[in-house]
């Protein structure tokens, strides 16, 4: 395996670490002021991305990009590093056009999409003139087995009927959202998996209502805010279908294998910031007469921090390299295992940061507050670590020998 980038990934790696520095994270508490605060939007942010874009820093999570596509083409491993930087602010991905849930619903676009559905949807997206959202999950189902879905989808002359709930739609509830991409029911005499198709259905659409906006554990996400939708008889053409009839649960593993691992290599920059910040944090403070750096526990964590993010860092690069380089593309299981790994990392280092700082840690003027939600939340969101390790476990090659006639064990001791 090979993680050394290139000369030219490497020089749009260090561009993006200066970007970031000198456009982005200058902006950051004007950026919390303005929409967490004030909740109006940063109309700054056209500003940045308009740099960044004429300086070749823009949709850089996507390698499938066509030539006649905006943005920057990389594979999965020379964006892994790039998406850690990012990584650091909540915000940070979006200035790039490289957040979710865009980028994996541009990747689904590419690779399922019309002509026409590519010409009207997805490119708006990848020029970062309107946002959309993926609507899969339910509130009456367990989600976590994605063929639970039950939302209705039946065919009345040229038109799709849809009927259900859909909630926790990342971006649903943001008011560019111009579409979702509604997983739901249209055959359900076929197989367990060729059930389900996916629809693209306009935001505005009659019989389709933003019921209310979702937090997660006191959680907000002010870059993609999530929606919960009632869909009542609503009606779009069938030109509207996204992929083939009875395909849909196919379909979505094209986004949810890079929603993953960008969510990781985002995870990363986060616990990377957080760390940073427990380090300047134990140096300045002091317990009982002397500061809490000096502390055997207080070293232990950060060390453990340090081991932990690179472990996991290498775990990802290696994930991205057989996403780019596996001749069948059957990699989910990689992905499974840093889709368990990487947010029990993050979780436990903002755990112990949050321990560290106090009161504060707790607070939202620090984004600990917002990555340990982030880690929380990314336990159970695209499959849960339950469902994950399930899968990992059904793969594990069983020994050709028992016990009895194991090779390593000696009857009788030595």
């Amino acid at each position: 395996m090979d993680f050394n980038l290139s000369p030219k990934a490497d020089d749009i790696r260090l561009r993006a670490e200066g970007f970031f520095s000198q456009e982005v994270l200058p902006r950051h508490r004007e950026w919390v002021q303005t929409v967490c605060h004030e909740r109006k939007p940063a109309h700054f942010i056209k500003k940045i991305q308009d740099k960044a874009k004429e300086q070749g820093l823009w949709n850089l999570a996507l390698p499938q990009l066509a030539d006649d596509e905006p943005g920057t083409k990389l594979t999965n491993l020379e964006f892994a590093p790039i998406a850690e930087i990012l990584g650091r602010l909540p915000w940070g991905s979006q200035v790039f056009n490289c957040h979710a849930p865009e980028v994996p619903n541009m990747a689904m676009l590419q690779a399922l999409a019309t002509p026409e559905q590519k010409e009207k949807w997805l490119r708006p997206l990848l020029n970062g003139e309107t946002r959309s959202s993926f609507a899969m999950t339910e509130p009456d189902v367990a989600s976590s087995d994605a063929t639970n879905i039950a939302t209705k989808i039946h065919e009345e002359g040229d038109e799709l009927v849809l009927n259900g709930r859909k909630w926790f739609a990342t971006g649903g509830a943001h008011p560019d959202c111009s579409f979702l991409i509604v997983m739901g029911i249209s055959d359900p005499d076929a197989g367990r998996t060729g059930q389900h198709s996916m629809v693209i259905v306009p935001i505005g659409t009659p019989g389709l209502t933003l019921v209310r906006e979702l937090r997660f554990m006191g959680w907000e996400d002010f870059v993609a805010p999530i929606g919960e939708f009632e869909l009542k008889d609503v009606r779009v053409p069938k030109s509207n279908l996204l992929g083939e009839r009875g395909q849909g649960f196919k379909g979505a593993q094209v986004r949810l294998g890079p929603a993953r691992i960008h969510h990781s290599m985002r995870c990363i920059g986060m616990a990377e910031m957080v760390l940073a910040q427990m380090v300047a944090r134990a140096h300045e403070r002091k317990t009982f007469g002397r500061p809490i750096v000096e502390y055997d526990t207080v070293q232990k964590w950060i060390a453990e921090a340090r081991i932990d993010i690179d472990l996991n860092r290498l775990f990802i690069h290696k994930a991205a390299w057989l996403l780019d380089t596996s001749p069948d593309k059957n990699t989910w299981r990689i992905v499974s295992q840093v889709k368990v790994s990487v947010p029990r990392m993050l979780q436990k280092v903002t755990d112990r940061a949050v321990q560290l700082f106090g009161a504060m840690g707790g607070t939202d003027d620090t984004l600990i507050h917002h990555a340990h939600s982030y880690a929380r939340w990314f336990r159970i969101g695209d499959g849960p670590d339950e469902v994950h390790l399930r899968q990992i476990f059904k793969t594990e090659p069983v020994p050709e020998w028992t016990i009895a006639d194991c090779p390593y064990i000696a009857p009788g001791g030595f």
